[in-house]
């Protein structure tokens, strides 16, 4: 006879779907589904644009403003940099085309991939084009933009 301190015995349901979940986790884990799943984990995990932007300081002295800005792996040819009233623009545009050809096996292969990137910079004052000056060496773009004086006024009494 149960007592009143006896624990009641749960019996464990039958789970309807129980050995397909099985299968198809088994199905997920062996190869080459396993290595296909991992590869687009490894897709998600990366940036979406890599490189899409660049490191840019700027500095300020008594006479000018002096812009550096981080581009390795960049030819001074795939920069560009232009201005417009109060505005500096920094812009790198790198373009790779690969193309494979095996006329024995009939192969063409062609791709070509363009990454741009820019960065913009705003004065508190206009810039005389005339007067910048750019420079790049090891992966390092630096431009020096004089600050431009205005008139100062005299208020009368």
């Amino acid at each position: 006879m149960p007592g009143r301190h006896d624990k009641p015995k749960y019996q464990k349901k039958p789970e309807p779907f129980g050995d397909w979940f099985k299968s198809v986790n088994h199905f997920l884990q062996e190869p080459p589904v396993r290595g296909f799943l991992e590869s687009i984990d490894d897709f998600f995990r990366q940036p979406l644009f890599p490189q899409a932007s660049f490191h840019v300081e700027v500095r300020e002295q008594s006479d000018k403003h002096i812009v550096t800005a981080e581009l390795p792996g960049v030819n001074k040819e795939q920069i560009g940099i232009d201005i417009l009233g109060d505005t500096l623009s920094i812009s790198v545009k790198k373009q790779n085309i690969f193309t494979e050809e095996d006329d024995r096996s009939k192969v063409y292969r062609h791709s070509e991939s363009l990454q741009r990137s820019s960065r913009t910079i705003t004065f508190p004052y206009p810039i005389d084009e005339k007067r910048v000056k750019a420079s790049y060496r090891n992966g390092l773009l630096e431009i020096t933009v004089p600050k431009v004086k205005g008139k100062t006024i005299d208020i009368n009494e």
